[in-house]
């Protein structure tokens, strides 16, 4: 990947861009991609000079701030030029992120409609549809999409693990079996995820399996055709690195209330193993009227560590809070209110949460309380800590929230060093938390397994590069803060600590 001395990104949108004529009539696009950006082109065109050796299907792994959609776009336009692909069929499952994949496009000279079944159906270039509506109306899409799109397409579909698919049930799980049905026969099916992973352990589309010998049994993976991780990234200069902050404490359990101290059994958060115990004490570490003041210190440490970069490194800097549910919001809200911090609480129940969200985007507030809209696809390149306040501990929620804070504003790049000054997160010292903290820039292989995993067992992916990250100031007793520091790069490359 290339950066240059002054510390500019590693893609550039040309000045002259505005005034070029779309790509597809000749002219280089105004994009010059990034190293993986230009793999990933050379890919799609090496499967389709190559039917049926590997399939349709291409999966990449890329974490925010890569560039998925501005190379998924480039790719596109790579191979219209060249005469193999006559359209582009994109599948997102937020409107928000279809107007991301829309702006995106029109930097490219590219328009992409957004298909609508209230109106006659139009034909295009691009066309741009949502798991909802591909799900709601496949069969009437089935007859269209021939229509609207004769003629090599390229399927899309943005953070593709969504789509499940589950051969004993294909139905029930009716994102995956719509997308299948609709891309059936298309020329590529391209699938972007940044957390190729599910809960469930299913496999899901746009994704190869492949065999392999685990422990003496046979079982399936899915790996990425490509995968761009966050620690080749941060070492390019096109993310921040993340700094983890894990408050540890002991946490107090009675029988009822008005238990005596001496009948209180007490677990210290860190360190417990047995597995619903340590769920009982996230539980009660996020509370902030719980006695371990746990979630109170996640979230004034936070705070102070958000008033430090807005007064001496970055004064647009904004912080990001995720809660449990919508009561718990409001009380963290309030709390931040309490110490006179302008707050946006976001929520899917609040008709005006898209507007909160462009208002913090804008710099109108301190902070951002949410519960389950601030993770996947929200885009805000101020956020710098996050405070992690919920019981959801999923690989994948938690790495898709945390990783909110890795994008740097193309207006500070060359007001930095590379690597780029770190995000910051801040959150209970859950072991299981800690463990994906550990492993979050580096790709590690997906299992597909045949059964659901039982409880005790679930999100424990992910504490596999467990030593790849030191621990410092883990003391005998909780109470402290756990550092996770970020991946550790070479000497030469580490400009800002010299």
């Amino acid at each position: 990947m290339d950066t240059d001395a002054r510390g500019r990104p590693s893609f550039d949108l040309h000045s002259s861009a505005a005034g070029q004529a779309p790509a597809t009539g000749g002219l280089e696009p105004p994009l010059r991609p990034r190293q993986w950006q230009s793999q990933l082109i050379n890919l799609l065109r090496r499967r389709l000079e190559v039917p049926g050796s590997l399939g349709n299907d291409v999966l990449v792994h890329a974490g925010p701030g890569a560039g998925k959609t501005f190379g998924a776009l480039l790719g596109f336009q790579s191979l219209l030029r060249e005469g193999r692909l006559a359209h582009l069929l994109v599948f997102c499952h937020r409107s928000s992120i279809a107007a991301q994949w829309r702006g995106s496009a029109r930097q490219l000279g590219m328009e992409l409609r957004e298909w609508d079944p209230s109106q006659p159906p139009e034909g295009g270039q691009g066309l741009l549809l949502s798991y909802q509506s591909a799900a709601r109306h496949r069969l009437r899409l089935q007859e269209q999409l021939g229509i609207l799109l004769p003629g090599p397409t390229l399927s899309v579909a943005d953070e593709v693990h969504h789509l499940g698919l589950d051969p004993d049930e294909p139905e029930a799980t009716a994102w995956g079996h719509a997308f299948s049905e609709l891309s059936r026969g298309h020329a590529l099916r391209l699938g972007l995820s940044g957390t190729p992973f599910r809960a469930d352990n299913l496999a899901f589309c746009a994704a190869r399996r492949v065999p392999r010998h685990q422990g003496g049994v046979l079982v399936e993976q899915i790996e990425p055709d490509l995968s761009v991780e966050p620690r080749q990234l941060i070492v390019a200069g096109d993310v921040r690195p993340l700094e983890f902050r894990f408050q540890d404490g002991w946490v107090d359990h009675g029988r009822g209330e008005g238990e005596r101290e001496s009948e209180l059994e007490r677990s210290p958060l860190s360190l417990e193993t047995r597995e619903s115990w340590r769920a009982r004490n996230l539980r009660r570490a996020i509370r902030p009227g719980d006695p371990s003041s746990i979630a109170l210190q996640v979230l004034l440490n936070a705070r102070q560590r958000l008033a430090d970069l807005r007064r001496d490194d970055h004064p647009e800097a904004g912080g990001l809070v995720i809660a449990r549910d919508i009561a718990h919001a409001r009380g963290l809200s309030g709390l931040l209110e309490e110490q006179g911090d302008r707050v946006r609480l976001v929520h899917s129940q609040d008709p005006d949460a898209a507007a909160h969200l462009l208002a913090f985007r804008a710099g109108e507030a301190d902070w951002l309380v949410s519960i389950d809209m601030c993770a996947e696809g929200f885009d805000a390149p101020r956020l710098r800590v996050v405070a992690y306040l919920s019981t959801v501990v999923t690989r994948s929620r938690f790495l898709q929230a945390i990783t909110r804070a890795v994008r740097v504003d193309p207006n500070r790049a060359e007001l930095e060093t590379i690597p780029r000054h770190p995000s910051y997160i801040y959150a209970p010292a859950d072991p299981l938390l800690m463990s994906y903290a550990r492993s979050w820039s580096v790709a590690e292989a997906y299992v597909i397994r045949p059964r659901a995993l039982p409880a005790g067992e679930l999100g424990a992916g992910g504490a596999g590069a467990a030593g790849q990250l030191p621990l410092e100031a883990l003391g005998d007793g909780a109470g402290e803060v756990i550092r996770l520091r970020g991946p550790q790069l070479p000497a030469f490359l580490d400009k800002r600590r010299a």
